[in-house]
């Protein structure tokens, strides 16, 4: 069956005579086509392409939709925050009850009817120039900040309109996660819908924060001008506006060239923007501009890092619904300011030179309060806090719980030792010099901090050990298990390893760094107040006098002589990480324990600088720097007492020794010394004698 040629049905298909070039018909013989209603394949794809895309789009605008409607609930009218706290005035005092610094100096609000012109326009021309044409979210600025950031190869401008900032000023947290991002977005546009342009210019201009401590435009002209938002001239206006990027960085308080430069480029872009004219411009950029003679002070420079370890300390307190919060501290204000003057002239001095861009310092006192703070040279350039934050490799600054645990398990100053060659599995340490000295007394050993010997003493208490003494030490970060232990090749940070060492200067006694002794509101009530509480004794009395004896050898003979201080009791030592990448020294007086790093962000190479070079060298002047009115104590082991001297200690504990094994030799079960460890008929002596106690007669 089939269609002829003139489309006529036959039962037996058309007359292929009539077309020879046909050849044979497929189909001949098959039914016609059945129509059952379903479009052809070809149109339910393109149906189906177009389809998914519009359903996506419903989707998400109906996602949207409710995230506009919870919003609308769960938050509260944007404009009812215009005179919501943004958090407490804070005031930070030293151990004098002197003001260190003030945080949140200002919430004054300004309407925007009532700012000066040129303000609002420095902040849009230099943060959002399509401010007044976009939705709240500027896609052409999210693609130019993309292109922008390419051909840097970094983070170089962001592509977040002010509308996008508030939203997150007013709701959400400061994490960078994508989550966060797109909850950004949508409040911008919530914001947009419930807001005019001008409500929110105005809200923005109110809260943001400018550096200084100062929350809002208003707050900022006086923090940084001693007048009204209402009277800030052109360039002032771009100064404050300039601020907005890096407030810590640009601050007039922390920098004032670099704010007068941040200020005249938002000149240049008002100009573009053409809210200046070209005179205009000029005029401004010529403007002499005068701070306000009390800007710098009470929140200088040299105490921004203390202060933000302070903040972050008591930021639990810092409820928004109180006025004031007042901080009482343990830091020396002199002593901090004058750390932070001694880091930046040495670096300033000879940081170029050794290719060394940043050091650090903590100083403590015995109980463990911080009396000073510096978290790097410089914190408008660079506000992360080398002092907490960092954790590297303290090479041969770590060596003194080595040799602790030496001390503790018999061995004294004195005791002789082999610096030979040596392997651990496929690891050869070598000296520093590649000499070996052959025997020698421990006191040596540590003071000049051989290698070789620090390893046979990891090798001979077991790692395990060694970790277990910078932990009774109050050391908190992850430490290798093996033999590269000795040479300090566990990341620590400053702070944690100057804690320890203050046990070495205390009598042994390990007490966490605090920098907080009481919190309390504006009114009086109290918060916070530490207690005293009795610290544990990490490091017994005979065992502190034999590490205050080796470490005043390094000071005095070895590889410390650079912190020397002429007339005064010191002891330390230094570090040198691998390839000159960090160089230490941590050292203590009676009453004062300090430690100083110096390297570089990156962990690029220095030029062969050690610890017992620029870092004691640092170290001397900020120990000296707080003994200019003060005469230290006496060390430990100038006391008197049980730790009277290494050799009094050596000799009252071998003489008990001697009685102990000659009343276990009689029969008797003494009973065993805190220090002494039993294992089966075997007994280790505080000496590290070993005695095999006779087998009982049946």
């Amino acid at each position: 069956m089939g269609y002829d040629g003139h489309d006529h049905w036959r039962p037996d298909g058309p007359d292929r005579s009539r077309y020879p070039d046909w050849g044979p018909d497929p189909d001949w013989g098959r039914p016609p086509p059945v129509d059952d209603g379903r479009a052809p394949r070809r149109f339910r794809f393109w149906k189906v392409l177009l389809l998914w895309p519009l359903m996506l789009v419903l989707a998400a605008t109906a996602a949207v939709g409710a995230l506009f409607i919870y919003y609308t609930v769960v938050f509260p009218d944007p404009l009812a925050m215009r005179l919501k706290a943004t958090g407490p005035v804070v005031r930070i005092l030293a151990r004098d009850d002197s003001l260190l610094a003030e945080r949140g100096v200002s919430r004054a609000y300004i309407p925007l009817d009532m700012l000066s012109p040129h303000a609002a326009d420095a902040v849009v021309a230099i943060e959002d120039r399509r401010f007044f044409a976009h939705p709240g979210i500027d896609a052409l600025g999210m693609l130019r900040a993309a292109v922008t950031n390419l051909r840097a190869g970094r983070l170089a401008q962001g592509g977040s309109t002010l509308t996008q900032q508030l939203a997150k000023n007013l709701f959400l947290t400061s994490d960078r996660t994508w989550s966060r991002k797109a909850e950004e977005l949508v409040l911008a546009l919530w914001l947009e819908l419930r807001l005019s342009k001008r409500d929110i210019l105005e809200l923005y201009l109110n809260r943001v924060y400018f550096g200084g401590g100062a929350h809002g435009i208003e707050a900022a002209s006086q923090r940084y001008f001693a007048k009204s938002a209402r009277d800030l001239s052109i360039a002032e206006a771009a100064v404050i506006a300039g601020l907005l990027k890096a407030p810590s960085r640009y601050a007039p308080s922390a920098s004032p060239v670099q704010a007068l430069a941040r200020g005249r480029l938002v000149i240049e872009k008002m100009h573009e923007a053409g809210f200046l004219s070209g005179p205009e411009a000029a005029a401004a950029g010529a403007e002499e501009i005068r701070f306000s003679p009390l800007m710098r002070m009470p929140d200088q420079a040299e105490m921004a890092y203390a202060v933000d370890f302070v903040r972050d300390a008591a930021a639990r307190f810092e409820d928004a619904d109180r006025d004031e919060i007042v901080i009482e501290t343990t830091l020396d204000a002199t002593l901090q300011r004058r750390a932070g003057e001694i880091v930046e002239r040495a670096l300033a001095e000879r940081g170029r030179a050794l290719d060394a861009g940043q050091a650090a310092v903590v100083a403590l006192a015995p109980d463990g309060a911080i009396r000073a703070l510096v978290g790097g040279r410089s914190y408008a350039d660079s506000q992360f806090n080398r002092a907490v934050k960092a954790h590297r490799q303290p090479g041969s600054a770590f060596k003194p719980v080595v040799y602790l645990t030496a001390i503790e398990r018999g061995l004294t100053p004195d005791s002789i030792v082999e610096d030979a060659p040596i392997t651990a599995g496929r690891w050869s340490p070598k000296n520093d010099n590649g000499r070996y000295l052959g025997a020698t007394t421990l006191r040596n050993a540590l003071a000049q901090s051989l290698n070789t010997v620090a390893v046979r003493l990891v090798l001979d208490a077991g790692p395990e050990a060694v970790a277990a003494t910078a932990r009774r030490l109050g050391m908190r970060s992850p430490l290798r298990k093996d033999a590269s232990l000795a040479l300090g090749t566990s990341e620590v940070s400053l702070l944690d390893l100057t804690g320890a060492y203050a046990a070495f200067s205390n009598g042994g006694y390990v007490n966490e760094p605090y920098a907080i002794r009481r919190v309390r509101t504006g009114g009086g009530k109290v918060l916070f107040q530490r207690i005293d509480a009795q610290s544990d004794v990490a490091i017994p009395r005979a065992s502190v006098a034999a590490m205050d004896d080796m470490l005043r050898a390094v000071v005095a003979t070895g590889t410390g002589r650079r912190a020397a201080i002429p007339g005064r009791a010191v002891a330390g030592k230094t570090g040198t990480s691998q390839d000159f990448r960090d160089a230490w020294f941590v050292g203590y007086t009676a009453d004062l324990t300090a430690g100083v790093w110096v390297g570089n962000d990156d962990g690029r190479t220095m030029k062969r600088v050690v610890g017992g070079a620029l870092p004691a060298e640092i170290w001397r002047e900020v120990v000296e720097a707080a003994y200019e009115t003060a005469t230290p104590p006496p060390l430990p082991s100038d006391k008197g007492g049980a730790a009277a001297s290494v050799t009094a200690a050596n000799e009252r504990r071998s003489g008990e020794e001697e009685d102990l094994i000659a009343r276990m030799l009689a029969g008797e079960d003494p009973d065993r010394p805190d220090d002494a460890s039993l294992s089966g008929e075997t007994v280790v002596m505080p000496s590290g004698r070993i005695l095999v106690r006779p087998p009982a007669i049946q």
